[in-house]
């Protein structure tokens, strides 16, 4: 693949995929959990140096692809409310919501702003006493602990015009989700290195040990991926269901305990609604009863998650099916791993990053964005 040759260890990359070709005696069906994973497998063609038995799939590890559109609509909302301004990252401002996204909104008058981190809102709200300022907070376990950082801060600060709009979102009841369904086809998991830096893995030991598969801790360099990809199959030939870390540069068993401690203190485990597949229990934080005043949802009496249906107006039993989405979009089956983003009738087409349909063809981490950029002459 051209883009292999661009890496300093091509040679290492095409060493691993032969002793993965030796080790692969069936077909196997492995899903990586992170859209950084994900666009490093697509950009040098990892999957393309595997034998044809062996078959990635793309998770829901794209924060900006799972937030739900009754978030965004909660989001344009309180852009649109006078007097308040709305932090977000700028890879959000393009999601689309139930009717519009955070771009229209902005044209429209709306109070948005783009930052870089959560602290930028903070100090907005400090430099702006007379305006609400509310940062959206999306993402992993990676993303939490600097917005629970932001929090305490406006906490001792005493800031009472900052709040946030939280959307975070864990990723072991996301694979949990995937595993229980019975139409799913993953047998093995690479897990996401950053998220289990902050976290570790022994919560994902369970998980292995009740569904039979393996889950691989790995980083995103090529090298890191199909070596994680190489262990995985290891165990799967083996008939073991195990954790193993092949990220220990970065990831111990026990994670980032200073980290956890703050979210703990800042967050509580709640439902939350996954934009394609639907509300899972326990699968999200919302601020704790200490920062519950920081809540912009309880100060604007807003309720974005209400309704129980998936991010296009479908329920969850819509996604089961494969019945297509609002908009003939179908990133929901993307996000589970029943589909790749190729196969959508509408990809490169009605679907593109200048038109989304959804959130994969927006996000930088969507593997609808990855396949358009890196492959939208092939497929």
């Amino acid at each position: 693949m051209k883009h292999l040759d661009e890496y300093r260890d091509a040679a290492a990359v095409r060493q691993l995929a032969d002793e993965i070709a030796a080790a692969a005696t069936r077909p196997w069906t492995i899903m990586e959990v992170c859209g950084g994973q994900t666009h490093s497998i697509v950009r040098f063609g990892l999957d393309a140096l595997l034998p044809p038995s062996l078959t990635l799939v793309h998770g829901p590890g794209c924060p900006v692809c799972v937030t739900p559109a009754g978030m965004i609509d909660a989001a344009i909302a309180l852009s649109l409310r006078p007097g308040v301004l709305l932090c977000s990252f700028g890879d959000m401002l393009r999601v689309p919501g139930t009717r519009e996204d955070l771009l229209r909104a902005k044209a429209a008058g709306g109070g948005v702003r783009v930052v870089y981190s959560p602290m930028d809102a903070l100090r907005l709200a400090e430099e702006n006493p007379g305006c609400e300022v509310a940062f959206f907070a999306v993402g992993f376990e990676t993303t939490a602990p600097a917005n629970a950082l932001a929090l305490r801060e406006a906490k001792r600060r005493r800031l009472g015009n900052f709040s946030m709009l939280c959307s975070h979102v864990l990723v072991p009841p996301a694979m949990e989700a995937i595993l229980a369904d019975p139409g799913g086809r993953v047998q093995g998991f690479l897990a996401a290195g950053h998220v289990c830096a902050v976290m570790g893995w022994e919560e994902y030991a369970p998980l292995a040990a009740r569904h039979g598969v393996p889950i691989v801790v790995t980083g995103f360099e090529p090298v890191d991926l199909l070596g994680g990809v190489l262990l995985c199959v290891r165990q799967l030939e083996d008939g073991r269901a195990e954790v193993e870390n092949a990220y220990a540069r970065w990831v111990r068993r026990e994670g980032n305990a200073p980290a956890q401690a703050l979210l703990r203190e800042v967050f509580r485990v709640v439902p939350r609604e996954w934009r394609g597949i639907g509300g899972l229990p326990a699968s999200g934080l919302g601020l704790s009863e200490t920062y519950a005043d920081f809540d912009a949802a309880k100060r604007f009496g807003l309720e974005p998650e209400e309704g129980g249906e998936s991010c296009y107006g479908k329920t969850a039993a819509h996604a089961e099916t494969g019945a297509e989405a609002e908009g003939g979009c179908l990133a929901g089956l993307v996000l589970q791993g029943r589909i790749k983003p190729a196969d959508c009738p509408h990809f490169g087409s009605r679907c593109t990053p200048d038109r989304p349909l959804g959130a994969p063809m927006v996000s930088d981490e969507g593997a609808c964005a990855a396949y358009f950029r890196y492959r939208g002459e092939v497929c």
